[in-house]
């Protein structure tokens, strides 16, 4: 009796185990079937040219976007690239004229670019340049009028930059600041209501700038604003975890937008992350997308004209990437691409 009651013993732990593996299958293939559900595709583009970095400055003019600076795991950077959205290729172009930095601001007023701010290594930085696009040289612009920092968002009006946010080395930050390139000023601004934070991303939609994600005191930040450039006010929207499905706090992300859609995308969420969030702003909901085709990653960069979006490098862990891919939202996800 003994030595049935063992086997039946064995039998049944086997039996449990079998349907366990069976049930965890079922589990994982119905988590495939979830995100088979998920909209959008990404697709490929010329992988780039130049050494793969997180933290570098991002652009965009017309169907050009620009990139540099940022750190490769090694060295912080100078070097300057265009990427062409029709031809599919890179250029690289003058350098930086700055010292090496990372986690730099950029912004473009009258079809130039702005780029500025920063960490070097060792400081937080404040001096600021302007690139000519036409002529592909570089000169000064009068320093951050704010505290040097790094970690900041950047954004623009037709007639001017907005900078704000980061961390000063001492402290995260939530001034913003308005740059005005007629007269080569720069004056603070005024009644920005949300959290300090570093390492935040926007995006823009017509003639409105959205904030959010970032981070402070440990902590990812869920309020999210939107920024109307005319009246330059800020006005609060619905908290970023207000629905319990949400999962879109973040630091380190990038925003873009095509069309009247927002999107933030990959980051860092106490691990890296290939999460991608579209935003609805006449009903102020989010829906999650097709999650990123290539590796997770914080601190990448995004180039997007309001048609066309384009993402890529960045880093995860101490693997820096250099791959890029265009996304389309409403297409379904292909993997051949």
């Amino acid at each position: 009796m003994q030595k049935n009651r063992t086997f039946k013993n064995r039998y049944y732990k086997i039996t449990v185990a079998i349907l366990a593996l069976v049930a965890l299958g079922v589990a994982s293939c119905s988590n495939d079937d979830d995100d088979g559900d998920l909209f959008g595709n990404w697709v490929d583009r010329s992988i780039f040219d130049g050494t793969p970095r997180s933290g570098a400055f991002a652009f965009t003019i017309g169907n050009k976007g620009f990139m540099g600076t940022g750190f490769d795991g090694d060295d912080r950077l100078t070097d300057v690239w265009s990427y062409d959205m029709d031809g599919n290729f890179w250029s690289q172009l003058a350098p930086f004229p700055g010292s090496p930095r990372s986690s730099t601001a950029a912004f473009t007023v009258n079809g130039n670019g702005y780029v500025g701010l920063g960490y070097d290594g060792d400081i937080e930085l404040r001096d600021f340049y302007r690139y000519n696009v036409g002529a592909n040289t570089w000169d000064s612009i009068p320093p951050f009028a704010g505290s040097p920092r790094r970690g900041t968002v950047a954004f623009n009006s037709e007639s001017a930059g907005y900078v704000g946010t980061g961390f000063d080395g001492d402290n995260d930050k939530k001034d913003f600041w308005k740059f005005d390139p007629s007269n080569n000023t720069w004056s603070e601004l005024v009644g920005f209501g949300g959290n300090k934070r570093r390492d935040a991303a926007t995006f823009t939609i017509g003639d409105k700038v959205y904030l959010g994600t970032g981070t402070s005191n440990g902590q990812d930040q869920d309020d999210f604003w939107v920024f109307d450039l005319g009246s330059e006010t800020w006005t609060a929207l619905l908290d970023l975890d207000d629905d319990d499905d949400y999962q879109i706090r973040r630091n380190n992300a990038v925003g873009f937008s095509i069309g009247d859609k927002g999107y933030f995308a990959t980051g860092s969420r106490g691990g890296t992350t290939v999460t991608i969030w579209e935003y609805n702003p006449s009903t102020d909901l989010w829906e999650e997308k097709t999650l990123y085709e290539g590796a997770s990653r914080e601190g990448a960069i995004a180039f997007y004209n309001g048609t066309r979006a384009f993402l890529g490098l960045g880093r995860t862990g101490s693997l820096y990437l250099d791959d890029i891919r265009e996304f389309f939202p409403n297409q379904e996800e292909d993997e051949d691409d």
